[in-house]
């Protein structure tokens, strides 16, 4: 079954005429361009070949009470567990759970599901929605494709296209300036229909000298399904934000995802990217450092087992001078999965007195797993201190050696080797739940003891 056409989607919802426009303008680009191959370097290392999207039918709505007991059992574990001042649950499209207190509002700051907002906050949605990823072209031809500055190669955004026109629900986050949020605020989204696909749309706007702290994650059964998603993180002068991406949905489903940030003068963004689920993921990650003295810390780690294939493609793109970007992504592959880590600093002409590093480790504990990382810097002034590399390589026999032989089983001797690997990225996420229920699926995909954390 076919995903219906957007307009179709934007009456249904009763949508303003600006955003119909956007999605029809996003739909005739998705139709105009290709599937992504291998045949393009981007996608060169992941086949999307046994992926048919437009087979999968548009998750449909879910009804009933909207209450915590409501929720599927691995989702209010996953709440009562996150210490967040507010909470927002998407079941598909739906909106399945809303713990938003009341003096948030009190404060100007807004925290709703992105298609009550489309009516609600109409103005700030036409400002800010579509800002940071654009898919939608005035003319959505192949001349101006090739030449938007903003996609190093057209098939990049035949998924975004689709997202901008077919995105069925999401989550808007709005920090008006200098209101600073001292507890974390989490989306999540949830889906467990066979046979669809979600098309989720996360913004979130920190205004000049706000903070906060959002989680974001997704987690899903074991169905076949989809999921198309599009983030958009904007920052105002002198903004912080530190962003936590969760990826744990179900085995069977593919999911490719685009989050941009867009940081303006002195903001500094800094984010966690956690990648566990899905059969096939592919997560572009990418920082545009627009004004002068932004900083963007861009850490992730990942574990794949099984047949799992994990494909992160970064940039780090330096606009304005005196700028500095800090990307390090750690991951552990073993049985037959795959990982792939494609990543780009590139400097702009003016952006004099960049600082940017660029750094891939990936521990492999299977002879059949396998791991492909391309490092890459592109340069363009005279005036900057980059650098980039990329480690792959399996356990060490000797400490794994030293573990067994004073009495400790192999599954926890390498959980603790494997913890120990990430640990740099595990201490610099902010929220200890987030922490102990990562090391809880690590625990999982190495065979050791749930309730077997790190060593304090």
């Amino acid at each position: 079954m076919a995903a219906p056409n957007a307009t179709v989607l934007a009456r249904h919802s009763g949508e303003p005429s600006w955003l119909t426009e956007r999605r029809d303008a996003a739909e005739a680009l998705y139709e105009r361009l290709p599937f992504p191959t291998t045949g393009v370097e981007a996608w060169k290392y992941t086949s999307l070949r046994r992926f048919k999207l437009d087979a999968l039918a548009p998750a449909s709505e879910v009804t009933g009470n909207k209450t915590f007991e409501d929720l599927p059992g691995q989702m209010q574990e996953r709440l009562a567990a996150t210490d967040a001042l507010g909470r927002l649950v998407l079941n598909g499209p739906s909106v399945a759970y809303r713990d938003v207190p009341e003096a948030l509002a009190a404060r100007g700051v807004i925290f709703t599901d992105l298609r009550s907002a489309a009516t609600t906050h109409p103005e700030l949605l036409e400002r800010y929605l579509y800002s940071v990823v654009d898919a939608a072209y005035p003319d959505p031809t192949a001349a101006t494709i090739a030449r938007h500055e903003h996609i190093p190669d057209a098939s990049e955004s035949k998924f975004t296209a689709f997202n901008a026109a077919r995105w069925d629900n999401g989550i808007l986050v709005y920090v008006p300036r200098g209101v600073e949020l001292e507890l974390p605020l989490g989306g999540f989204r949830y889906l467990d229909q066979d046979g669809r696909y979600s098309a989720s749309r996360t913004l979130v706007i920190v205004e000049a000298n706000a903070s906060l702290t959002y989680i974001d994650e997704q987690d899903g059964a074991d169905v076949n399904a989809a999921n198309v998603g599009v983030t958009e993180l904007v920052l105002g002068d002198g903004a912080r934000l530190r962003y936590v991406a969760v990826q744990n949905w179900g085995r069977g489903f593919t999911h490719v995802q685009r989050i941009r940030s867009r940081l303006e003068r002195d903001s500094t963004l800094n984010s966690v990217y956690v990648t566990m689920g899905a059969s096939l993921a592919r997560t572009e990650i990418q920082s545009e450092l627009a004004g002068p003295g932004s900083n963007s810390e861009m850490l992730a780690l990942y574990f794949a087992d099984g047949d799992q294939h994990f494909d992160h493609y970064t940039l780090q793109h330096h606009v304005a001078d005196h700028a500095g970007s800090d990307l390090l992504f750690k991951g552990v592959i073993t049985d037959h999965s795959r990982s792939i880590f494609s990543g780009l600093i590139k400097v702009e002409l003016g952006a004099q007195k960049t600082d940017a590093y660029q750094k891939n480790r990936t521990l492999v504990l299977s002879d059949d797993a396998r791991s492909d990382s391309i490092p890459q810097l592109e340069i363009n002034a005279n005036d900057v201190r980059c650098s980039h590399g990329s480690t792959t390589g399996p356990v060490d026999q000797e400490e794994l050696f030293y573990l067994r032989s004073r009495g400790i089983p192999r599954p926890i001797a390498e959980k603790m080797l494997v913890t120990a690997f990430l640990e740099d990225v595990l201490n610099r996420v902010p929220l200890p739940n987030v922490v102990k229920y990562i090391e809880g699926v690590i625990a999982e995909k190495v065979g050791a003891p749930k309730g077997f954390n790190r060593i304090p």
